[in-house]
């Protein structure tokens, strides 16, 4: 699947650094991320809560809140740009419209005050210069698109289920064919049948409008289903990336090993799951070396002083280990 999508590069974030300056205390959110997405392609970024996956979204996104959020370093290069270089007025003719993000509780995305169908047709205003009824047309189209009747064009998000109101938000993300499509837990407010049917029609849709997708999730069910290629964050650092296949067969860090085996599973006999020992650094006061050395079962000295460089441990496969695959599994 990924071989479809070589020498494509869409977006590549360089050595992303974002940092939440307060009053008594620095977050290191994000610590030297780097990752690339071609068109047509799922990225999956996954990891505990707190791992820096919605600021690395945000950053992507330039809605980082300023302040007390501060990008400290890096490159965020959509094609030949570099959008942390750019200014607010040319970063706003992409967003939305290029690049779109769904967040994670659709009612934070939805203005109560406002029908649905005026909500889509604002942004199809916008970003495609349409006007009065091809606005409301276009409007139309998406909400049918999401499985939604069109002449629910005038109804208000409070008279939408939680998985409608998602399929409104997916609409207005897509209504202006993005080439990027970030979801932050696109399904995490929904119970679990609606969810199924939501990343179906997410799939379906990708496939029908070639979007590429950055997808945040903790659920490595939901990547297996939809994901391409696949980016393990803890601590604000990316531990291990390659392939589904190569994150799902083979897996080369203890931090990704740990989270299959606190997985439940139906072919074997299981009386208890296998919890990850310990808990997330406090990111205002990360230990040195290895991030992750502190809950480690492989810990040695060594861990503890240096940060271990992302290593190829395969063609396109590399993690952030010093034991490698045999020993970390």
């Amino acid at each position: 699947m990924e071989a479809n999508h070589q020498n494509r590069a869409l977006l590549s974030v360089e050595d992303l650094e974002v940092r939440y300056v307060l009053s008594e205390e620095t977050v290191c959110a994000v610590n030297g991320v780097s990752f690339t997405v071609n068109k047509g392609e799922t990225l999956g970024l996954v990891g505990e809560t707190g791992a820096g996956k919605t600021t690395i979204a945000k950053a992507i996104m330039s809605i980082l809140p300023d302040p007390p959020a501060k990008i400290k370093n890096g490159k965020i290069m959509y094609g030949q740009k570099d959008l942390l270089a750019m200014k607010e007025k040319e970063v706003r003719k992409i967003r939305g419209k290029k690049i779109s993000m769904i967040f994670q509780d659709p009612m934070t995305a939805l203005n109560p005050v406002f029908t649905v169908g005026e909500q889509i047709a604002e942004v199809v205003k916008i970003h495609e210069n349409l006007k009065g009824k091809e606005s409301i047309k276009r409007a139309v189209e998406m909400l049918e698109m999401v499985g939604i009747p069109g002449e629910r064009y005038g109804e208000y998000p409070h008279q939408f289920s939680g998985g409608m109101k998602q399929r409104v938000v997916i609409a207005m993300a897509l209504a202006c064919n993005p080439e990027l499509l970030i979801a932050d837990e696109p399904t995490t407010a929904l119970d679990v049948t609606i969810q199924a049917q939501v990343l179906e029609m997410m799939t379906k849709l990708k496939e029908q409008l070639n979007t590429a997708m950055i997808l945040i999730t903790h659920d490595l069910g939901i990547v297996a289903q939809m994901c391409d290629k696949v980016a393990i964050v803890y601590a604000g650092e990316i531990v291990e990336t390659g392939s589904a296949e190569d994150i799902f067969d083979r897996p080369a860090h203890p931090y990704t090993t740990g989270l299959f085996n606190a997985l439940p599973s139906l072919a074997d006999d299981q009386t208890r799951l296998t919890p990850i020992h310990g808990l997330v650094p406090d990111p205002t006061a990360l230990p040195k070396g290895c991030k992750f050395h502190t809950r480690c079962p492989y810990a040695s000295e060594a861990c503890e002083k240096a940060v271990p460089p992302l290593k190829e441990t395969e063609p396109g496969h590399y993690t952030r280990c010093s034991r490698g695959r045999k020993e970390a599994t």
